[in-house]
C-alpha cells in the first residue's frame, strides 16, 4: 500500500514539473531559450518565423513598423514638356503652306510616384517610369515639407533612378534588407502614394520570388507580393518585419487598373547596388562581364539528367579568351548556382551577377557531362563606351538618322543582344528622320546591306554612301531575321 502511495506521488509530480516547464517554453519571448534567461543573454534581432499560437498574438500591429518606415517614404512629382502633334498633320493642303513642320501646341504633363530615402544626405530611390522624361521633379514628405532634387543616375534595364535632395541633411531613411533571404510566406508592408490620395500602407505577403517575364523592364528577377499595390505606388517601399528595405514596388498585373492581388517589386539587393553606383559617381550602373550567354533548361533536359525540378541556366555561347573561357566554362554546361545561391533560369542568374562586385571572383555549381562541379570566374569590368565609337548615318539612304557603334561581346552582353559574329548595333534613332519613318529601333543589329554583310562600321558607312535609289538590308531584332525592301 504505501509503494503504491510513492508511485502515485512520483507520477502526479513529474505531471506538474512537465506542465511547468512547458507553460514556461510558451512565455518566453521568440528566439530564445531556458539557457538565455539563464545567462542573460539578449535576444536575437532577428526571431525565426512562427505562426501565431493564441489570441493575442493576432492582436499585435504594425504600427510601430510604419512609425520606422513612412517618414522615409515620399511621394514624386515628375513634370515635363510634351508637344501635341497637330491634327492638319499630314494633310496634303496645309503641308503645302507650312511644310512639315505644321505648328503644335505644348502642355506640361505631370506624373506621380512614390521614392524611398535610403542614405541621410537626402539620397532617393525610384522607378526610372516614373520620372523619366522629366524636366522638374519635386519630392514631398508625409510631414509636409517640399524640396526639389535632381536625377544622380538612372538605369532603364532595372527600371531605377536615384535623386538627390536640395535640401538641409540628414533626412530619415530605411535600412535595407536582405531580400535574398525573403521566403514565399514573409509578411511584408507596401508603403506609397496610390492615386495620389496620400501616403497609405497595406500588408501582404510574399507570393512567389525570382519572378521573371513581367514585361515592365529587361529586368527578370521580381518580388511578388499580394499587398495591395496601386497606380502611385511605383517607387515605393517594401518593408519585411524587421522595418527593413526589402523591395521597391514596380509594377501590378491588372485588367481593370487597380490591384488584383498580384504586385511586384525589386529586391533590395539589386536596389543597393544601383544606388552605390550612384553614390560613387557613377553616370550609369555597371554590370560585371563573363564572356557568356544562357538559355533556360527545358523539363526534358532537366529529365535526362535526372534532376528533381526544371531549373537552372545552360550555357548558349563561350566569348573565346573572355572570363568564362578562361574559368573553365563550356557550351552546355548548366548553371544550377552562383556563390552558393540558386540559379532559377537565365534572368536569376543577371541578377546574381549584377549585384556581384566586379573584380571579385564568383563560384559557379554546373552540371558539366552529366558531373556536378565548381568553376571560378573572374567578374570582369564592362569596356565603357564614348561617343568617339558611335556613328551617325548621313545620305539619302533609309539608314539616315541612325547613331550605331560596333557590336562587340561586351556590348551584346550588356544590351543583352545575342550575337554570334561582329556586327553593327543601332544606339540610337533620330525622331522624324528616314530611318525613324522606316521602322528601325534601338539595339537592332544590321545584318546585310544589298546583299553583303556589315561588319563595322565603316563598312557601313562605305555601303550606303552611294545613293543607289534601291536597298534590300536584312537586320536582326531580338533574335529574329528581318528583310526589308525599299525603292
Amino acid at each position: 500500500m504505501r509503494r503504491r502511495i510513492v508511485i502515485g506521488l512520483v507520477t502526479v509530480f513529474t505531471i506538474v514539473f512537465g506542465i511547468v516547464v512547458l507553460r514556461a517554453q510558451d512565455s518566453a519571448p521568440a528566439g530564445s531559450t531556458a539557457d538565455d534567461s539563464a545567462s542573460g543573454r539578449s535576444v536575437t534581432a532577428e526571431s525565426p518565423r512562427a505562426v501565431p499560437q493564441s489570441q493575442a498574438v493576432l492582436q499585435y500591429s504594425f504600427a510601430p513598423l510604419v512609425k520606422l518606415a513612412s517618414p522615409a517614404v515620399v511621394n514624386v512629382y515628375a513634370e515635363r514638356m510634351v508637344r501635341q502633334r497637330s491634327p492638319f498633320a499630314g494633310d496634303p493642303f496645309f503641308e503645302h503652306f507650312f511644310g512639315q513642320q505644321i505648328p503644335g501646341r505644348s502642355r506640361r504633363q505631370s506624373s506621380l510616384g512614390s521614392g524611398v530615402v535610403v542614405d541621410p544626405s537626402g539620397i532617393i530611390v525610384t522607378n526610372n517610369h516614373v520620372i523619366d522624361g522629366a524636366d522638374e521633379i519635386q519630392v514631398a514628405f508625409a510631414d509636409g515639407r517640399e524640396f526639389s532634387s535632381r536625377l544622380l543616375m538612372k538605369d532603364e534595364r532595372v527600371d531605377l533612378a536615384v535623386l538627390k535632395i536640395d535640401g538641409d541633411a540628414p533626412f530619415a531613411v530605411i535600412g535595407y534588407g536582405n531580400s535574398d533571404r525573403l521566403e514565399v510566406g514573409d509578411i511584408v508592408l507596401a508603403i506609397g502614394n496610390p492615386f495620389g490620395v496620400g501616403q497609405t500602407v497595406t500588408s501582404g505577403i510574399v507570393s512567389a520570388l525570382a519572378r521573371n517575364g513581367v514585361g515592365v523592364s529587361d529586368f527578370g528577377f521580381f518580388i511578388q507580393t499580394d499587398a495591395a499595390i496601386n497606380p502611385g505606388n511605383s517607387g515605393g517601399a517594401l518593408i519585411d518585419m524587421n522595418g527593413h528595405l526589402v523591395g521597391i514596388n514596380t509594377a501590378i498585373f491588372s485588367r481593370s487598373g487597380g490591384s488584383n492581388g498580384i504586385g511586384f517589386a525589386i529586391p533590395a539587393n539589386m536596389v543597393r547596388a544601383v544606388v552605390d553606383a550612384a553614390k560613387n559617381g557613377q553616370e550609369r550602373f555597371m554590370r560585371p562581364y563573363i564572356g557568356a550567354s544562357f538559355h533556360p533548361v527545358t523539363p526534358d533536359m532537366a529529365e535526362a539528367l535526372g534532376m528533381q525540378r526544371t531549373y537552372g541556366a545552360i550555357v548558349a555561347a563561350v566569348v573565346r579568351g573572355g572570363p568564362a573561357h578562361k574559368g573553365g566554362l563550356r557550351i552546355g554546361d548548366i548553371v544550377l548556382r552562383m556563390n552558393g545561391l540558386s540559379v532559377e533560369h537565365p534572368d536569376a542568374l543577371g541578377y546574381r551577377l549584377a549585384t556581384a562586385a566586379v573584380g571579385s571572383v564568383a563560384e559557379f555549381e554546373v552540371i558539366s557531362r552529366s558531373r556536378v562541379r565548381t568553376v571560378a570566374i573572374e567578374l570582369a569590368a564592362l569596356r565603357q563606351r564614348s561617343a568617339a565609337d558611335q556613328v551617325r548615318i548621313t545620305g539619302r539612304s533609309p539608314f539616315s538618322g541612325l547613331i550605331v557603334t560596333d557590336l562587340g561581346p561586351e556590348l551584346a552582353e550588356e544590351l543583352r543582344i545575342y550575337a554570334s559574329a561582329p556586327g553593327v548595333v543601332v544606339v540610337d534613332v533620330e525622331r522624324g528622320s528616314p530611318a525613324n519613318r522606316y521602322g528601325l529601333r534601338p539595339r537592332d543589329v544590321i545584318v546585310a546591306i544589298n546583299g553583303e554583310t556589315v561588319t563595322s562600321t565603316e563598312k557601313m558607312v562605305y555601303l550606303v554612301e552611294p545613293d543607289r535609289g534601291f536597298w534590300r538590308f536584312e537586320i536582326n531584332r531580338d533574335g529574329r531575321r528581318l528583310r526589308q525592301i525599299v525603292r
